[in-house]
């Protein structure tokens, strides 16, 4: 099976014209029956669209999640009719009813393309700019994929050769992530990634020239790619056959990833709405959508009109499909009879199992040695790399400090590149200094499938990822973010390095995991949790490690439970509980030992995961923390909005309600009052109040 182009010219009929104005007057149609939407993109953009869906890509719409599919992003995810129209008109599964159904309430046709909601739809899109780096990510994970499985095979010879495609406008251009990202793909020299650009020139403000003078074309060329410009047809329309040919010349392109640049108008061919802002984002009326039926001769008094002979046409794309799988099945064949090994590795890592035995690889460490957690973290991935081939990752720029180097004999560098180390299939992925991007390109390749990522930066600078972050969070993607430096225990970078209010603002996006462990052995098994929740609890996962050393306990391994209980106390009832996280579970631990001292039964709860703990039955949440005792002490090294719920109104918060300070780690925790000394007076407190 070859994924080389054969042909650039374009078999186009009239059937073929006649459905790419039947997704014109449909996107104008949804938009003006809901009142509200972006038609001018889609109207603009369908015969691209059109021809990636109908001519260019392999897919099979009776399956969207064919493993060797061409995968297609719509980064411009505002203009979601592009894709809707095109899912109808192939077959996946959307009809015409869930066009009519368009941003309304259970329809599968959202404002914005969601992962999961609708098939065919590759990945969330909407935030600008986090599709081109989900396309990037989709493109590195491909190569990853294909080096765990047949690296061997000539370029476009391989059943796990394929394509990305993403389509961006120019908002998608203009935001800094999509900057991020075409700058890695251009050093990873991504061949399998086609990006189209819709150069408009319109956005939500009017023309682009109020925001943007560059040349955009030559900013691609500058980033490594291989770059096209496509003019638009004598009467403004997009070019199919151009857009075909130059598609088709990308394909021959396999040491850069390559730019089309579509010179388009927005709205076309509406007789007053074209070129004009209004129509990004707003219905065109009654009047203009009847005359813009008029100007592609569709009866101006119907809505939603598809002739039977334009859905039969097509449809096609389903008998297309299945042919193009079962040719597809037959190299998968012949590869699995030459690589049985490798093929039983394949058939396992995309059931989502984990080798046999790989617990046995855990490192254990041994109690009272001050160990950091960025430091345990790295051995963990260390240990676990030797048998886990499909977890990789590495960090952004700061991987000695994030300790995410899982081999450091081989990076995830293209052929061609002077490092020694660099092997395009490597490990170790060198994102740069590019948080926002790599979050994105994180949440890729956990789409692709059949990896396992992770990515490291500081806990400070997952502020500038956030928004990944989100997706992850929305599309409940199994990717593990790995940030290090988690508390003003990092010392004398100061308060610009020291995060604060992170955790609490991380907890606060639905369906994150914010993992912040205690030591090293509750790091391990962490580690182990995640590794286990891959398949059967998709969920990204946010790991808050130290840098400086904290001692280490016995393992236990209810801490993947969330919050279990680390030190007993000598009463069969606690008077008081002390519930910390991190570093300052030995704070916790100290103060106990003073409060026992003095006849207080104490209590002390290590709470790694909040949310890993509220997943518990209530049953054993009530157990670690009765309700009965009303004396409670939470202690975290940031701001305590977490913990309120927890300690309820007799209890206290050792906490950090503002900035850091530029010392050393000892000084900060001695001056912002986290000490063993503070956390037992305010167990102390704690307790007066719960007896008054």
């Amino acid at each position: 099976m070859s994924t080389k182009p054969t042909t650039t010219d374009l078999e186009w009929t009239e059937l073929d014209q006649r459905a790419v104005d039947t997704a014109r007057v449909l996107a104008a149609d949804a938009v003006q029956k809901v009142g509200n939407g972006h038609p001018g993109t889609a109207m603009s953009l369908a015969p691209a669209a059109y021809t990636l869906f109908q001519k260019v890509m392999r897919h099979d719409p009776a399956d969207p999640e064919w493993v060797g599919r061409d995968r297609f992003v719509l980064s411009a995810g505002h203009s979601s009719l592009t894709l809707y129209t095109q899912l109808y008109l192939a077959g996946f599964g959307l009809e015409l009813d869930d066009l009519k159904a368009f941003r309304t309430w259970g329809s599968k046709t959202p404002g914005h393309p969601e992962y999961g909601h609708t098939k065919g739809v590759e990945t969330t899109t909407g935030p600008l700019g986090q599709g081109v780096a989900n396309a990037v990510g989709m493109a590195m994970a491909a190569r990853y994929e294909r080096g765990l499985f047949d690296p061997e095979a000539p370029a476009g010879e391989s059943p796990f050769d394929h394509f990305v495609y993403c389509i961006a406008g120019d908002g998608c251009l203009q935001e800094g992530i999509s900057a991020e990202a075409s700058s890695l793909a251009g050093h990873q020299k991504l061949g399998n990634l086609i990006l189209l650009w819709d150069d408009n020139h319109i956005s939500i403000e009017g023309d682009t020239e109020t925001a943007v003078s560059e040349d955009t074309v030559k900013r691609y060329e500058a980033y490594g790619w291989h770059v096209q410009r496509v003019e638009a047809k004598d009467n403004g329309d997009l070019d199919p056959a151009a857009i075909f040919a130059a598609i088709q010349e990308a394909k021959r392109v396999t040491d850069k990833p390559s730019f089309i640049a579509m010179r388009s108008i927005i709205a076309w061919p509406a007789p007053n709405a074209q070129n004009t802002e209004a129509a990004h984002g707003s219905a065109l009326g009654e009047e203009e959508v009847a005359a813009t039926k008029r100007v592609l001769g569709f009866d101006p008094e119907q809505s939603f009109e598809v002739a039977d002979e334009v859905i039969a046409h097509t449809r096609k794309a389903l008998e297309r499909g299945a042919e193009a799988k079962a040719e597809w099945e037959k190299s998968l064949q012949v590869w699995r009879d030459s690589n049985p090994e490798r093929a039983a590795e394949f058939d396992r890592i995309s059931k989502g199992e984990l080798p046999t035995g790989w617990e046995e690889k855990l490192p254990v460490f041994e109690p009272g040695k001050a160990v950091a957690t960025r430091a345990a973290s790295g051995k963990v991935l260390q240990a676990l790399g030797a048998v886990i081939p499909e977890l990789w990752g590495g960090s952004a720029d700061l991987a000695g400090s994030n300790n995410t180097t899982i081999d450091k004999d081989s990076s995830f560098l293209p052929e061609g590149n002077p490092l020694p180390e660099a092997n395009p299939y490597g490990r170790t992925i060198h994102f740069g200094i590019r948080e926002h991007s790599m979050g994105a390109e994180m949440n890729g390749i956990a789409l692709h499938g059949n990896t396992r990522i992770y990515g490291g930066t500081f806990l400070v600078f997952s502020d500038y990822m956030r928004n990944a972050v989100r997706l992850s969070a929305l599309m409940h993607l199994p990717v593990t973010y790995v940030w290090t430096h988690d508390s003003i225990g990092l010392g004398e970078d100061g308060p610009t390095h020291q995060p604060v209010e992170h955790l609490a603002s991380l907890r606060a996006i639905p369906g994150l995991n914010v993992v912040r462990p205690a030591d090293a052995n509750e790091t391990a098994i962490a580690w182990a949790e995640i590794l286990k929740r891959h398949a059967t609890h998709p969920a990204p996962h946010g790991l808050a490690l130290t840098r400086q050393g904290v001692p280490v306990y016995a393992p236990n391994a209810d801490a993947a439970k969330g919050g279990y209980v680390l030190r007993e106390s000598s009463t069969e009832v606690p008077e008081v509980i002390i519930i910390a996280t991190g570093s300052e579970v030995q704070l916790a631990v100290a103060a106990r030992e003073r409060l026992e001292a003095e006849g207080v039964g104490t209590r002390v709860v290590s709470m790694p995961s909040v949310e890993w703990f509220e997943e518990q039955p209530r049953e054993y949440r009530e157990r670690v923390l009765p309700p009965a005792v009303k004396a409670r002490v939470a202690v975290e090294a940031g701001i305590g909005l977490t913990w309120y719920r927890y300690v309820g109104d007799a209890g206290r918060i050792v906490s950090l309600e503002h900035f850091g300070a530029s010392a050393d780690a000892k000084t900060l925790f001695a001056e912002f009052g986290f000490t063993p000394e503070n956390v037992a007076a305010a167990a102390r407190e704690s307790l007066a109040a719960a007896r008054a």
